[in-house]
């Protein structure tokens, strides 16, 4: 019991290291739990937050068999990413899987999108209207109230530029590993790369970056949610980088929330809304996916023009706490759910 909320987790062990055909059966492991749970426990409105997909069928489980609201929250476009990264290849299953798509978007009494990007999408590809966007929030509370890091030797009097997040496939973290060639090449000294977080390409990430050479590049592993933010407050920069995939540019990441909730400014590669935010709100920069070139300059930029760094930070913090404060993002889902209620199914 959390805050007085009942939590029922279902203990099955899923990893991002692990590999298609384990995933699959932990989906349909707590897929096939859950539908028990919603087929037994009462319930005003059903919430299923994908991806991947499966997770909806408990959600559909109460919305055709008990009459209960569903609310679908989509938080990655599944299977859409699955399709574009080419893990999911067969026809009949994407076949099914789409028809799975189309079939929660239109019992949902509500369709709850982490971006304008997917709702644009959904609208788009399936002709649905009765969509919501709720992002991701920031923290700020949290963020404002984060403790003071004590510094390794190695990160004392340098500028630090953080990734913080998984490191998998889909987030292509080598251009780190590029980025920091390029500012090897460049002479810069000052700028230490740090890689907070665990993942499928770690390892051969950490291999490749010894391999080089590459001694500015500091891999530290997990982290519990406040010690991210303790080396966010300490941080000049910080980066989201990913795959140059369509998909992506959808994406609503919460190292960007977190990020933003810290004052920090942030670099990233996708083309979709976060760049049309960084452009309207001058509170990152974004660069074109996979150019080390363009990434180390924007970052340099940042580190060494403290006005620039200042203008970008103060914007930082007015958008977490004007657009994606966790109450005010809350507010709104209260709503959603109110609505999904009082519409039935």
């Amino acid at each position: 019991t959390i805050e007085g909320i009942e939590i029922i987790v279902i203990n099955v062990r899923l990893s991002n290291k692990h590999g298609i055909f384990r995933r699959l059966m932990t989906f349909g492991i707590y897929a096939t739990l859950a539908c028990w749970y919603a087929l037994i426990r009462p319930a005003d409105v059903v919430i299923a937050s994908s991806g991947p997909i499966t997770v909806a069928l408990p959600g559909l489980v109460a919305r055709f068999l008990r009459r209960r609201p569903l609310v679908f929250e989509v938080r990655d476009l599944w299977p859409e990413g699955a399709i574009q990264l080419g893990i999911v290849r067969n026809r009949l299953v994407i076949s099914l899987a789409r028809f799975l798509e189309r079939t929660c978007y239109h019992a949902a009494a509500r369709v709850v999108c982490l971006s304008e990007g997917m709702a644009a999408w959904i609208r788009e590809r399936y002709g649905v209207d009765h969509l919501e966007v709720v992002p991701n929030p920031s923290n700020n509370g949290a963020a404002r109230d984060a403790v003071d890091l004590d510094l390794p030797e190695w990160a004392k009097s340098k500028k630090l530029v953080l990734y913080t997040g998984t490191v998998g496939l889909i987030d292509d973290c080598a251009q780190i590993l590029d980025l920091a060639l390029v500012l090897r090449a460049r002479k810069n000294a000052e700028i230490e790369l740090v890689v907070i977080g665990d993942g499928k390409e770690r390892r051969m990430l950490e291999a490749r970056a010894l391999e080089l050479g590459l001694e500015r590049v500091h891999f530290l592993g997990l982290m519990s949610k406040n010690a991210v933010r303790a080396w966010l407050k300490r941080a000049d920069c910080a980066l989201f980088v990913c795959k140059n995939v369509p998909f992506l540019a959808t994406a609503s990441p919460n190292k960007l929330f977190d990020a933003l909730a810290a004052g920090v400014p942030l670099v990233q590669t996708t083309e979709g809304w976060i760049r049309d935010l960084f452009e309207r709100e001058q509170c990152g920069l974004s660069v074109p996916p996979e150019d080390a070139e363009a990434l180390a300059t924007a970052v340099s930029r940042i580190v060494s023009e403290p006005d620039l760094r200042a203008q970008l930070s103060l914007n930082a913090t007015r958008v977490a706490r004007e657009l994606f404060d966790q109450d005010l993002l809350a507010t709104k889902m209260r709503r959603v759910l109110a609505d999904a209620v009082a519409t039935g199914p």
